[in-house]
């Protein structure tokens, strides 16, 4: 049962969150999407994120990860291998593709593959710009005037 959901009102109370509402209308779609291999997403700290993917029976050569525009693909595809000797084959190559959408300012920091496990690292790393930062508040010279301010102005003949 797919539930849709009508972002519309929200539309009416809020400026620039275009971009959200597509990200959760398009996740909404990409559900029917396999979810093989399995796949976990980790945060590994408060600015650091880890994605575990079960890639058992792909080399290196095999996998391929590219990162553009805020959206992160792996995609693995197999060598041809033959089909010679084997009795059964239960260790899944099909070809696969999985893509991750990825907030502003995440970027890639590295990827490893070990023990059939690729692990991508992630880092969310915000520009000075955008940091917060603090306002020193200064305080006025004082006036060191010894009478009234007056208005300097021509008499009107």
């Amino acid at each position: 049962m797919a539930t849709s959901y009508d972002y519309a009102p929200l539309f009416r109370s809020t400026v620039g969150f275009d971009r959200v509402f597509n990200l959760l209308e398009n996740a909404q779609r990409a559900r029917s999407i396999s979810d093989w291999p399995p796949y976990d997403i980790i945060k590994t700290g408060d600015d650091s994120y880890r994605i575990s993917i079960a890639a058992a029976g792909f080399a290196q050569d095999d996998l391929d990860i590219t990162f553009q525009s805020n959206l992160l693909t792996v995609t693995g595809k197999k060598q041809e291998a033959t089909n010679e000797g084997y009795l059964h084959r239960g260790i899944a190559g099909r070809p696969f593709e999985h893509r991750f959408e990825l907030a502003d300012h995440v970027r890639v920091n590295g990827a490893d593959l070990s023990n059939g496990l690729l692990s991508i690292d992630l880092v969310r790393e915000i520009p000075e710009a955008l940091k917060p930062r603090k306002i020193s508040i200064q305080s006025a010279p004082a006036l060191t005037s010894s009478g009234p301010a007056q208005i300097e102005a021509q008499k009107a003949a």
